[in-house]
């Protein structure tokens, strides 16, 4: 059995939890989360401990399944604004996705926001799926509203285009405790940029806990197991990844650890054909 294999052997012998019980149980409103670059092997390793134990997390199960595809889309101005502004740290900075389920057929356009005072706001909409590649009328419209809120020229939002898409197999958990919290497994990785160039991140996953202020009982595996929180952003990790003239200081670790094994990709898929 492979390391893909293995992960989803883990996955499938977890209890099942459906979508109604995951949002009333762990409906976090303030939440710290934790993200985690971790080899398959031992992501599997770590679900089939948990499984033994009282600490048994549950998998989303939806229409019979528990690893759903995702595809992201993220809009950025020709000179990099949204990446630049995270790259550099800077306080007030913005990131726009569209994000479409691909096996339910559901599309949002969601866009966080961090101002002045450094407190973050996330907007979520539906989205129509004809248009998750492109920005419409009414989302620059609104787009302009939320930078101006944050000190950006509201006019930047008619330069936003899709500049990176990523692609991936996500499950998420409902992780038992005095306050039920959350986390996800993101599998099959991958990045490609608006040229269609990209790559694969196939030896790791991308897990991310979600809890109420303390540590949980998966981040406690995790660091037991010598696994420690990273900084990664699938848009501006990724987007370093692929240019070498963009600044990585705040990705280092992560780029020249797990980021390193990426397998490149053809560019022979563009952005908007996916």
């Amino acid at each position: 059995m492979n390391a893909r294999d293995g992960a989803a052997s883990a996955i499938a012998a977890l209890p099942s939890v459906g979508l109604d019980a995951l949002t009333t149980d762990a409906a976090l409103l303030t939440r710290i989360d934790r993200k985690y670059v971790v080899p398959i092997e031992a992501t599997a390793s770590l679900l089939h401990a948990l499984q033994r134990s009282a600490d048994a997390p549950a998998a989303l199960e939806i229409a019979g399944e528990r690893e759903l595809a995702y595809r992201s889309v993220y809009f950025d101005t020709p000179d990099l604004l949204s990446f630049r502004l995270a790259a550099h740290g800077r306080r007030r900075r913005f990131k726009l996705r569209t994000r479409t389920y691909l096996d339910t057929g559901a599309a949002f356009l969601e866009m966080k926001t961090r101002g002045a005072r450094g407190l973050t706001r996330k907007e979520r909409d539906a989205y129509d799926l004809d248009a998750v590649d492109r920005l419409t009328a009414e989302a620059r419209d609104e787009v302009a509203t939320a930078l101006a809120a944050i000190g950006v020229q509201p006019e930047r939002a008619d330069d936003l285009d899709a500049r990176l898409q990523t692609l991936y197999r996500r499950t998420t958990l409902l992780l038992p405790g005095e306050i039920p919290s959350r986390a996800t497994i993101d599998l099959d990785l991958r990045w490609i940029d608006a040229d269609g160039g990209g790559f694969t991140l196939p030896r790791f996953a991308i897990v991310e806990t979600k809890s109420p202020g303390q540590a949980g009982a998966l981040d406690r595996a995790l660091w037991r197991a010598g696994h420690r929180p990273q900084r990664i952003s699938k848009y501006a990790t990724g987007m370093a990844a692929l240019r070498a003239d963009l600044p990585r200081n705040r990705w280092t670790r992560v780029l020249t650890g797990p980021f390193a094994s990426s397998h490149p990709t053809r560019k022979d898929t563009p952005c908007a054909a996916a």
